[in-house]
């Protein structure tokens, strides 16, 4: 079962960039599925392809690019914190900037979600699902 006890905005940049994206990246792909699963009962493979779409960095990086004009100060700051961390090995599938900026768009989701921002999250989330899709 999970706590639903907050964490105060300090305990939550407390934690580390790369924490707060590992997070964060659960909490990213929940949102995503939950909307494909609204959407209508689909084949697992066709699920799974959907998501896919949506959960990688590419996309990621180029939600960010949507959701930045939005931010706070506070928020562009944990961005930044998990863009910027160290120790993330970027996969061959991605290319090194759209994995930082991934890391960072998902330390932001992770936060949020921590200090309970749920109402911010799913106005982010709305603004990148809106987003024009190539």
């Amino acid at each position: 079962m999970m706590d639903n006890k907050r964490l105060t905005k300090a305990e939550a940049r407390a934690l580390g960039g790369l924490t707060l994206a590992f997070f964060g990246d659960s909490v990213y792909e929940v949102l995503v599925r939950e909307r494909i699963v609204r959407g209508g009962t689909l084949p697992v493979d066709a699920l799974h392809k959907k998501a896919v779409k949506m959960v990688n960095a590419g996309f990621q990086s180029k939600a960010f690019d949507v959701i930045e004009p939005m931010l706070s100060e506070d928020e562009l700051e944990i961005f930044k914190r998990g863009r910027n961390a160290t120790g993330n090995n970027v996969p061959r599938s991605s290319n090194p900037k759209d994995y930082r900026r991934a890391t960072g768009f998902e330390a932001l989701f992770g936060y949020l979600y921590l200090i309970g921002e749920n109402d911010r999250i799913n106005e982010l989330f709305e603004a990148i699902t809106n987003m024009p899709q190539e």
